[in-house]
């Protein structure tokens, strides 16, 4: 039997990259898959992502292969809106049982974003997508798991929220996800007691259509081969970290809360 089989999972961020992996790794343990996404076509931003893709969308791809899936535009950073696709959710299948706050990521490039001279906006914006958008999506399934008295909740910080690059740069987003770190830990107090567990990822450098189009060129090291840095000799795959998910979205994982978990294949950052 499927680990999952008859649980509702809901993936923010789900359209490409990451979040599809979480997604579609999800699907095929069982979950009916919620597919939250401010735009369910992004991977056409990216030739590397439109690439990968086997069907129309990430929800099409979960059908294809015999799952049940959703889809739902959201901006993760209207917590009505957020509030609005949660209650679509339960609306549909009834009940919550994990979530993988994933929606967010960075803009602009590591060289462009220094600790002393950040853009105000863009500091807003990478804020509101990282930090707020995972603090209005736990808020909004908190309620629905209480009443369940169960439920998985998985946030995505990074390498860069627990340690700096050495030139400083990026660190609107490295901020954001270190706050979203810390505040899993509060939130795996909060929600214990109600059989809840909340834990934390931490992705290092993972190959994806993205990472390798803007925040590799834009970086101080963009012409060393980020490879030497990683004890393991590669860069990360998608399913690397699905596979982690994997294990925090089930019985694996029953008695962890409260931890982050950084998958990065042992990176030294500098």
């Amino acid at each position: 039997m499927d680990k999952l089989d008859g649980k509702v999972a809901i993936v923010t961020g789900a359209a490409r990259g990451l979040g599809r992996a979480y997604a579609k790794r999800l699907a095929a343990l069982g979950a009916k898959l919620a597919v939250a996404d401010i735009n369910l076509r992004s991977f056409e931003e990216f030739k590397a992502e439109a690439k990968d893709m086997t069907g129309d969308n990430t929800v099409a791809e979960i059908e294809a292969a015999g799952g049940a899936a959703l889809g739902i535009e959201v901006d993760v950073r209207d917590t009505t809106a957020v509030e609005a696709m949660v209650g679509r959710v339960c609306k549909e299948w009834g009940r919550v049982d994990v979530l993988v706050a994933n929606a967010g990521g960075g803009r602009g490039r590591p060289m462009d974003t220094k600790a002393s001279s950040l853009d105000p906006e863009l500091l807003r914006l990478v804020t509101e997508m990282n930090l707020f958008g995972t603090v209005y999506s736990c808020n909004a399934v908190a309620p629905i798991m209480k009443q369940q008295r169960s439920g998985k909740i998985i946030t995505v910080s990074s390498i860069a929220g627990t340690a700096p690059a050495a030139d400083g740069g990026y660190a609107h987003y490295g901020a954001a996800k270190a706050a979203i770190a810390h505040y899993t830990r509060y939130l795996a107090q909060d929600l214990g007691p109600f059989g809840i567990t909340v834990n934390c990822i931490a992705p290092g450098v993972i190959a994806t259509g993205r990472i390798m189009a803007t925040m590799i060129p834009g970086s101080s090291q963009s012409n060393r081969d980020r490879a030497e840095l990683v004890a393991l000799h590669r860069l990360g795959t998608v399913e690397d970290c699905a596979r982690v998910v994997e294990f925090l979205a089930t019985d694996l994982s029953d008695y962890v809360t409260g931890a982050v978990i950084p998958i990065d294949g042992g990176l030294v950052r500098g």
